[in-house]
């Protein structure tokens, strides 16, 4: 599908007619992160789910002609009070999930985003009110530079070059595998077997090379949103773990603080991630915020 220029991959769950829940996934991340039964969860509600790939993920136009990001550069400028030059910033991305829902013919949507797919969430729901139903940040922060930092073995690994699939595939899947666990909460079970295949359905359907470096750098220059964030009017649900390495709950609890009148749903023992054993629980808090949108449109 074309949107705001580029392609974008997606795929749709449901009547076609009813509300839209829009899903947007995280930090190099395809679609299918937002799993089938997850999407299936929310469509029994009565909604019309759709996914789809953020460019430079999956199927989704890939940016490589601008390169790898060099991380020694953009931190020296960022030390300096310079803005370095990127291939594209946040609010692109925010941009290409609206021109999807245009694309798609669809006037106005929940938004739901987890992690980076969060703060895309955020900016649609703060900079474009008129098209967000409703919102739901999922493991994501405000960008305050106040906030806790992630744990340093989980950013270690986050960090470190994965093998090259097509020369190591056993290495690649250890080393997603390895994080994943890294990253996962205390209070849910693992399941291994599901997470190598799903890290390698994403190379099957597409890698972009340097493309979690690119988005890496649009989150990381994206700065402190919280003055963008006290007007969003849309309903606003946070769901964040008690246990998440990467943004710690307080990033969850400031994001919440952020948002006028934003529900926040702190789980026990979630990391940053979304495991089966929390989709009903998830899909039916955000259930109840997109309610919220209709009970609040009834009464104007």
């Amino acid at each position: 599908m074309a949107a705001s220029g580029i392609t974008l991959a997606y795929d749709s769950f449901g009547d076609e007619a009813a509300e839209t829940i829009l899903l947007i996934a995280g930090l190099g991340t395809q679609m299918i992160r937002w799993t089938n039964p997850f999407c299936r969860e929310l469509e029994t509600r009565g909604y019309r789910v759709v996914r789809f790939d953020n460019r430079d993920t999956g199927r989704s136009t890939h940016f490589t002609e601008h390169g790898a990001m060099d991380f020694a550069t953009l931190a020296s400028a960022l030390a300096e009070g310079r803005r370095p030059e990127l291939a594209y910033a946040l609010d692109d991305m925010a941009s290409d999930a609206l021109g999807l829902l245009d694309a798609l013919s669809i006037r106005r949507a929940h938004i739901v985003g987890r992690s980076m797919g969060g703060m895309i969430a955020q900016i649609m729901a703060s900079e474009h009110p008129s098209r967000v139903l409703s919102v739901t940040s999922i493991m994501s922060a405000t960008g305050n530079p106040g906030m806790p930092s992630a744990k340093p073995d989980a950013m270690t690994m986050m960090m470190r070059p994965a093998p090259d699939p097509v020369l190591d595939k056993a290495g690649f899947l250890d080393h997603g595998v390895a994080f994943a666990r890294c990253i996962a909460g205390t209070a849910h079970p693992f399941d291994e077997e599901a997470c190598r295949a799903l890290l390698w359905e994403e190379v099957r359907r597409g890698r972009a090379p340097g493309g979690f470096g690119r988005q890496l750098a649009a989150m990381v220059v994206a700065g402190d949103r919280r003055l963008r964030l006290a007007a969003i009017t849309a309903p606003t649900l946070v769901v964040h773990g008690t246990d998440d390495p990467l943004f710690p709950a307080a990033c969850g609890e400031d994001t919440a603080a952020s948002i006028p009148g934003a529900e926040i749903m702190l789980i026990a023992g979630m990391g940053h991630d979304l495991p089966p054993s929390l989709y009903r629980v998830i899909a039916d808090a955000i259930e109840r915020t997109a309610r919220r949108s209709t009970i609040s449109a009834s009464g104007r």
